[in-house]
């Protein structure tokens, strides 16, 4: 079964919202990490690699503005698909779906910001539509909220999404060549 690695938002702006007056994201370090491993090894087996941007239509996430960019520690390759999302769902009005059908893909491989909106939304849209998903556990991120810490949401939909997804750390997450 072919897989794809489905980067979702990935951007500057949740990495510099702390610098702002922002809250910080959850375990940055270990994300961009895990994130890497999981290029790498996507990379090896010659799997497609999709990105998914945030963005909006004026300000500064929008396209081509700085915040809106992927940080550099998983930069993308010339080869990788972009795909820019207006809605926490990354198949909702875009090509996705029809990106992954036309390359063959028949499962996923998710990880991203923040698990409790676009990376939450899109583990579900991507079962709805009988891919075979795979959650990175420890590769998804969010910002404490004002009633819950990062780590509570986190393990909270990390419990919820097992209904639509397997997780598993990132360093077992294995793509064919």
């Amino acid at each position: 079964m072919k897989k794809a690695l489905l980067i979702i938002d990935m951007q500057t702006m949740p990495f510099v919202w702390k610098d702002y007056g922002g809250k910080a994201l959850y375990h940055e370090e270990r994300l961009l990490v895990n994130t890497r491993l999981l290029i790498d090894r996507a990379r090896q087996a010659q799997s497609p690699i999709f990105y998914v941007l945030h963005t909006e239509t004026t300000g500064p996430r929008s396209v081509d503005q700085p915040l809106w960019e992927i940080v550099d520690p998983v930069a993308p390759a010339p080869e990788d698909f972009f795909i820019i999302k207006y809605h926490a769902d990354s198949f909702h009005e875009t090509d996705l779906h029809m990106l992954l059908c036309n390359n063959g893909v028949k499962g996923l491989v998710i990880c991203g910001i923040q698990t409790d909106y676009c990376v939450d939304t899109t583990v579900k849209r991507a079962y709805s539509y009988g891919y075979e998903v795979e959650l990175a556990s420890d590769c998804t991120s969010t910002f404490d909220s004002d009633e819950l810490t990062a780590e509570q949401i986190i393990r909270h939909h990390h419990h919820l999404l097992q209904q639509f997804a397997s997780l598993l750390p990132s360093d077992q997450v294995v793509f064919k060549a």
